[in-house]
């Protein structure tokens, strides 16, 4: 969909009075669906008033955000909403800025450790040590209530965890599907 004429240099989508958007790189009309495609394949781009070569990437990005929420699924709850609207005018707006992005950098380094973790193994996942030991919970929890539990073969038990572990494989590739 969008292609780089410079390495390095952001594609320059202009906005014309009718709301149209234009990508200049691959000289065809496009939405703000493509515009989040974009942001999610990590393509960086410019927004520019066609009139007057204003930068608008922010307020595109934010109307973004917004037909993002109005979809249905919320990720920005209602009382993280009003503390950020309360911020704007008080001495606390100069710092939310340089306060916002070091969290999402925060965020994505813990992200990325989770996603190293299950790429190292399951035995190296902290998650999958958790399910093993609330499976091993459960387990000693039956046997404690249920004596005829306490008598299952061993394979039983390596399939049952064979059987985790594949799970915590297919939550792993649908957690790298996500964050595509």
């Amino acid at each position: 969909m969008a292609k780089r004429t410079a390495e390095g240099e952001p594609i320059i989508i202009k906005k014309y009075a009718n709301r149209r958007l234009y990508n200049t790189d691959t000289s065809s009309y496009i939405t703000l669906d493509d515009l989040a495609k974009m942001v999610r394949e990590n393509i960086d781009f410019n927004v520019l008033d066609a009139k007057s070569g204003d930068d608008i990437t922010h307020t595109i990005l934010t109307q973004i955000i917004v037909e993002e929420e109005s979809h249905g699924t919320h990720m920005l709850p209602v009382s993280f909403l009003r503390d950020l609207i309360s911020m704007y005018g008080n001495s606390m707006q100069t710092m939310m800025p340089s306060y916002l992005e070091a969290s999402m950098a925060n965020l994505h380094r813990n992200r990325e450790q989770i996603q190293s973790a299950f790429a190292r193994g399951i035995e190296a996942n902290p998650l999958a040590k958790m399910a093993e030991a609330n499976f091993k919970m459960m387990q000693n929890a039956a046997e404690a209530f249920i004596p005829a539990a306490s008598k299952s073969p061993k394979s039983e038990q390596s399939d049952d965890l064979a059987e985790m572990r594949a799970q915590m494989a297919d939550m792993q590739k649908k957690l790298d599907e996500m964050s595509k």
